[in-house]
């Protein structure tokens, strides 16, 4: 419950719309029924993310149109998006490391549920998106850079600033479940693994079966039915 408060004061919420820290998502879906300006679930790392590569991947779902500007992943330290994911108002899907994004031109979200991977790593540069098991063309981005540690991971809001600043209109509405993330960039034979279900090396940042999470404001786990 402490992680519960220290959050909730950071985004300046009430503490009732928390419903405390929780471990596991093992076949079980989040659902974002609506969009809202207080609905996000909060994610807690498993190790401090000190990132020079990742990959980072999930299955999600939307009714949203493509001209609607979505949320899909957002980590903020305290003056810098470190890693944010987004659908953009245009359908591309972009993501953004402390300024400037990289966007891609990749199969639209739609309600059936997409297998979405992103990898990235700081030597080279290389980053590429992973859809149902096929990967886009390499794009370079930022190479030589850190993502930085002590920050706040949210599902469903993207924080314009430290203290809040979450808007309705960037929210998520739809379903996210399967959620992993690891520190290192995995083999096009573990991503392809990982979209067909087969057993893979559990994330070392987030892993799904074991996460722990704190839901806040209307937010539903739900059965992988």
């Amino acid at each position: 419950m402490r992680f519960a408060v220290v959050l909730l004061s950071l985004f300046g919420l009430s503490l009732s719309l928390s419903l405390g820290t929780q471990v596991g998502l093992t076949d079980k879906v989040l659902v974002f029924p609506y969009e809202t300006d207080f609905s996000f679930v909060a994610l807690v790392p498993q190790k401090e993310m000190s990132l020079r590569a990742f990959t980072l991947c999930m299955r999600v779902a939307t009714e949203l149109p493509e001209e609607r500007q979505i949320i899909l992943f957002a980590y903020r330290t305290a003056d810098y998006d470190e890693l944010n994911v987004w659908r953009e108002k245009d359908g591309r899907i972009s993501f953004y490391m402390s300024g400037d994004g990289v966007f891609f031109h990749l199969p639209p979200l739609t309600t059936f549920r997409t297998s979405l991977c992103l990898s990235w790593e700081s030597r080279t540069g290389l980053a590429a998106f992973w859809v149902d098991g096929k990967r886009s063309t390499y794009q370079v981005y930022k190479p030589g850079h850190t993502i930085r540690p002590k920050g706040t991971v949210l599902l469903g809001q993207d924080p314009d600033k430290h203290l809040g600043g979450l808007e309705a209109v960037q929210s998520f509405v739809g379903e996210v479940t399967d959620l992993n993330m690891w520190d290192f960039v995995l083999s096009r034979s573990m991503i392809q693994a990982w979209h067909y279900g087969h057993k893979v090396p559990k994330g070392n940042i987030f892993d799904w079966a074991t996460m722990e999470y704190e839901l806040n404001g209307n937010v539903m786990v739900v059965d992988d039915d």
